[in-house]
């Protein structure tokens, strides 16, 4: 059976088979793609979304036999991320794999523009609650001494782009919190790994990619020649949660199709 985003691309594996992973954000083109993936894979996944379609994502899942669970999650929220991490831990016993895609970005801003409050909403959703994720989730992976943490930050979180104010900072700090992380869990068999990616065509950013001329213009400035789907995003996701990257933790791999903002 084969996933509504893959298509016929792979057959159904087992690699995360009787693993948990909890993706926050699921509901995003690029949380889906990896909640999918990991189903796909074997995984017991955990949608935690403050979105109301994420019950929608949970019917995708099963539909090729995947299994799942649904929690409403604020992740800005300390009180919802230790709620649904005890939930979780109380169902199934510990938590494999915590993907952070959770995430808001508010689009053309600069920072002398951008209002206290729009500061306040990017930094509380992409910063602090990735933050407050690994924290409750790294407890738990504590106690069995494994677990894989994989937070997303942006090729604008290294090299900064026009228009993205806020989110650029928020997802600059991710790096940080990362490698942070990647330092003080790495005794206790947690490695830390965090995705960059460059333009994916998402909802977040529809007004580009579906004008046919700007996508187009854009599209010149990737050496690969072409904007990245989510499907993309959810392979680099799969390879930094299996053993095939069992050596590898602080990295920030970034999947942009040889792109860089100033071009």
């Amino acid at each position: 059976m084969t996933s509504p985003i893959s298509g016929s691309r792979r057959m159904t594996r087992t690699r995360f088979e009787k693993k948990v992973a909890i993706v926050t954000g699921g509901v995003g083109d690029i949380g889906k793609a990896i909640a999918l993936e990991f189903a796909r894979e074997g995984a017991h996944v955990i949608i935690a979304d403050n979105n109301e379609k994420r019950d929608a994502l949970g019917a995708d899942i099963s539909k090729f036999g995947g299994t799942y669970q649904v929690i409403k999650t604020d992740v800005s929220n300390q009180v919802d991320v230790i709620n649904m991490v005890q939930r979780v831990r109380n169902t199934h016993g510990g938590i494999d794999i915590l993907v952070n895609c959770a995430g808001v970005w508010i689009p053309g801003e600069t920072l002398l523009e951008c209002p206290e409050e729009n500061w306040d909403r990017v930094m509380d959703i992409n910063l602090k609650g990735c933050w407050l994720c690994c924290k409750a989730v790294g407890k738990v992976m504590a106690e069995r001494r494994k677990g894989v943490i994989i937070n997303m930050s942006s090729q604008v979180g290294i090299t900064p782009g026009r228009g993205a104010g806020a989110y650029s900072i928020s997802k600059a700090g991710i790096i940080m919190l990362t490698r942070q992380l990647a330092l003080e869990l790495g005794p206790l068999n947690i490695r830390v790994n965090a995705l960059a990616p460059g333009v994916v065509k998402t909802g977040f950013n529809e007004n580009i990619w579906k004008d046919p001329e700007i996508a187009e213009h854009l599209s010149t400035t990737i050496p690969l020649g072409r904007m990245a789907e989510p499907d993309d995003i959810a392979g680099a996701a799969l390879f930094l949660a299996s053993d095939e990257s069992r050596y590898v933790t602080g990295d920030i791999l970034t999947i942009n199709g040889g792109w860089q903002p100033g071009r």
